[in-house]
């Protein structure tokens, strides 16, 4: 790694000191001047380079070790990851967490998440493990709801899996990591949603129609309804706060 105009022999500012050499590594990953597997400068190098102390470098590494975006190998030095850890999605987790008193930024956030998703699936040819994997978790919905006692917990978790199925149809990694981030933040909503569905008549199979319209466009390519149909499901998880 050519270390003129090297992100990581640039000055630090503003931040935590930690906060920036987190920062800095980070840039030079995304940069590509740190690739998967390359080994980062030694601890004095980074000192050195950024100009401070070798006690904020190694809080720095501790904290990229714990995100997964690093690891250590005693003896030999510090290396970037080369395969995805869900723990890299952590930081983002706890920040959704400390944000949830803004719903109205939440809602947005997972209605982006689902419009994407369905653009994304809807734009690879559909296999058919996923068209009967669809199919299959709709008339499990559909028993669960229409058992004579219904189980909240029971329809939560297929409502879950039916989001995650269709995540899975892109067949993109990051938005499948991400979805099940998205639905593990938003659990709470579900549950609300769930039982003032079950308590109120008729609510149950417009709540399933739902779920089958979201399959319905992914299945016919019919871009120009995915936002109705996603908004239209939120009606019951914007009043779920």
């Amino acid at each position: 790694m050519s270390k003129e105009g090297s992100i990581l022999s640039t000055s630090l500012q503003n931040k935590s000191v930690v906060e920036n050499i987190i920062d800095k590594i980070i840039s030079a990953i995304i940069a590509g001047e740190l690739a998967p597997g390359d080994q980062l400068p030694t601890e004095i190098e980074l000192c050195r380079d950024l100009g401070v102390g070798r006690n904020s470098v190694r809080e720095a590494i501790k904290k990229l070790e714990a995100y997964g975006v690093v690891y250590i190998k005693r003896a030999e030095g510090t290396f970037v990851s080369e395969t995805y850890s869900q723990k890299m999605l952590d930081p983002m987790l706890y920040g959704l967490i400390l944000q949830k008193k803004s719903w109205g930024d939440l809602i947005g956030l997972r209605s982006v998440i689902d419009i994407g998703t369905l653009h994304v699936a809807m734009s690879r040819e559909l296999d058919e493990e996923d068209r009967e994997e669809f199919h299959r978790i709709l008339e499990e919905m559909e028993r669960s709801l229409k058992k004579e006692s219904p189980s909240v917990d029971e329809i939560i978790d297929v409502d879950m899996r039916f989001h995650m199925a269709i995540a899975r149809a892109t067949k993109n990694e990051p938005v499948v990591n991400i979805t099940e981030y998205i639905t593990r933040i938003t659990l709470p909503s579900r549950n609300a949603t769930v039982r003032r569905i079950l308590e109120t008549p008729g609510e149950t199979e417009n709540f399933l129609e739902l779920h089958r319209q979201m399959v319905e466009i992914i299945e016919k390519k019919d871009y120009s309804r995915v936002d109705e149909v996603v908004m239209d499901h939120y009606v019951y998880w914007k009043e779920s706060k």
